[in-house]
């Protein structure tokens, strides 16, 4: 399964039998199997398609996102068929009102996310002897704050830190761990911390995409695994936000930063494959095209993890949701 890009002005996308037939200017470019097709994303401003395409793609099971032509916001997401097992969405929405079940997963949560960023800064010192200063004092602060936060078994039936709390530890970890991160990407690329809304460099640029991704790839993962996205556990449900697929890409995010620090190190992406315009930093189509290919080719054991992640939590919540399901036989006889 792979990801088909559609980023070409005056492209048409036909479905035809068990294909997508692309064509430019009126001329037949090629075809691509739907079975062959994971996601496809969308990012040409002027991209045709009728409702007969997404269908058949939904169909096979694959998500088609539609990006912003000139941003890294992702504007629409077309998912395909919902999974039908109940019981795991009624325990899921009992879970979610649970506080303590909640501080419970959002403790476990953070401290995955601080021992990645742990990972990332160790690597970094071993390539970037020259930075080991910054990426010392930010390792320290981090392996500081994580010790703090202590482990589910050093709380034992304690209550864990709340929400808010643990939100602190989260964002004084991340000011140390970007400050480091900022020591290792060449002046050029302008990076001296996070910034988005737009990104205003080439890293944040990288980054924001590769969370949007990330973030789409939690989606299609809770649904397959018959989890509602939206209903997360440290990031609350809110309007429009998938906060479960949120809280599952925390502890991915340092290994992105780290993959997003070696496709520029490496020049794959370069400063020419970018662009600004009033204020905001723009990644250009050839640049896209080649972003898009090496996160195909490095985003197989996040695609692993997000499914391991997804199925664990909905077996769990599946054994104490089947103690609230009905009998439909019984209530088709009741009618």
């Amino acid at each position: 399964m792979a990801l088909l890009l559609l980023d070409r002005a005056q492209l048409d996308i036909k479905s035809e039998g068990e294909t997508l037939a692309l064509y430019e200017a009126g001329v037949r470019r090629g075809t691509v199997p739907i079975k062959l097709i994971d996601r496809c994303v969308i990012h040409g401003a002027q991209t045709r398609l009728d409702s007969g395409v997404l269908i058949k793609l939904a169909q096979a099971g694959a998500t088609t996102v539609l990006m912003s032509p000139r941003g890294v916001r992702r504007v629409a997401l077309v998912l395909g068929p919902q999974h039908n097992d109940a019981a795991v969405r009624l325990a899921q929405s009992q879970h979610v009102l649970d506080d303590k079940a909640c501080c419970q997963w959002a403790h476990a949560l953070v401290r995955a996310k601080l021992q990645r960023q742990q990972r990332t800064l160790k690597t970094l010192q071993t390539a970037r002897p020259d930075a080991r200063k910054p990426l010392f004092d930010a390792l320290h602060t981090v392996n500081t704050i994580r010790a703090q936060l202590g482990t589910a078994t050093d709380i034992g039936p304690a209550a864990p830190p709340t929400l808010a709390s643990l939100r602190g530890y989260e964002g004084a970890a991340a000011r140390a761990y970007f400050a480091g991160l900022s020591s290792v990407f060449a002046p050029a690329l302008n990076f001296t911390g996070r910034n988005r809304r737009p990104p205003r460099d080439p890293v944040n640029v990288c980054l924001s995409l590769s969370y949007s991704m990330a973030h789409v790839l939690a989606v299609q993962a809770c649904v397959t695994a018959g989890l509602d996205p939206l209903l997360g556990f440290y990031h609350r449900p809110a309007f429009g936000r998938e906060s479960l697929a949120s809280d599952l890409i925390e502890p991915l995010r340092p290994a992105i930063d780290l993959w997003v620090w070696e496709l520029l190190r490496s020049r794959t992406l370069r400063e020419e494959h970018f662009s600004q315009d009033k204020g905001a930093c723009l990644l250009g189509k050839a640049g896209r095209a080649i972003y898009y290919a090496e996160f195909e080719k490095s985003s197989a054991p996040w695609r692993r993890w997000l499914r391991g992640q997804t199925q664990a939590l909905a077996r769990n919540l599946r054994q104490v949701g089947e103690l609230w399901l009905g009998d439909a036989e019984q209530d088709e006889e009741a009618t």
